[in-house]
């Protein structure tokens, strides 16, 4: 049986710690509309260019103790979306299930592999020595960039690998992942009208 393609894959989750509160809207089949506000400008334009990429309607309202670090409300915001992600996807009936992507950035290039698969595997590779400790937007340190993906993949069951395969500017190169991801998210959410149900031997994703 394949997924009904008129039925919008939608999620709405919030979490609130001490440390943060986050209030998020998903739609898997929308135009790529997003509607961002982190606290942290650069995490803003990295989940813009995602949402539009993956062609995902994507609303986040946070906010959190960004006086001390970019870290929590980050962190949270990308364990938020990997939990509405996997909502969104229901039982994966339909779903193209794989996607890739190799995306340029000027003098960055970054690809990205997804699996929709139910089993949390992150490989993140390329970033140039000394990445992580770069500010970038004076907020957002390059380390986070990993960290969000292990986030997403974790919480959303997908097996992620991104690997830069080059890039000198710190922004380009993060923007070209997040791209990367995007697109290869994008395919392999996708639903495919010659899969017949759940796209895997096990009969379950």
């Amino acid at each position: 049986m394949t997924a009904d393609p008129t039925t919008h894959r939608t999620a709405r989750r919030e979490r609130s710690t001490s440390e943060s509160t986050v209030e998020l809207e998903i739609d898997l089949d929308g135009t790529g509309k997003g509607s961002i506000d982190t606290s942290v400008p650069f995490f803003n334009h990295l989940l813009t260019a995602f949402a539009k990429h993956s062609l995902t309607d994507l609303t986040v309202r946070a906010h959190g103790d960004t006086d001390i670090d970019a870290h929590h409300t980050v962190e949270d915001v990308a364990i938020v979306l990997g939990h509405a992600i996997r909502e969104a996807l229901g039982d994966k009936s339909g779903i193209a299930r794989y996607g890739d992507a190799l995306v340029p950035l000027d003098e960055a290039l970054a690809q990205a592999v997804v699996d929709i698969s139910g089993r949390p595997y992150l490989v993140h590779t390329g970033e140039p020595d000394g990445y992580e400790f770069h500010l970038i937007g004076g907020h957002f340190t390059g380390s986070l960039v990993r960290h969000v993906f292990e986030a997403i993949a974790f919480n959303a069951g997908l097996t992620v690998h991104v690997n830069v395969v080059s890039g000198r500017d710190p922004h380009h190169i993060a923007e070209a992942e997040f791209k990367a991801f995007a697109r290869a998210f994008r395919q392999a959410k996708a639903l495919d009208p010659l899969v017949d149900g759940i796209p895997s031997t096990k009969g379950a994703l």
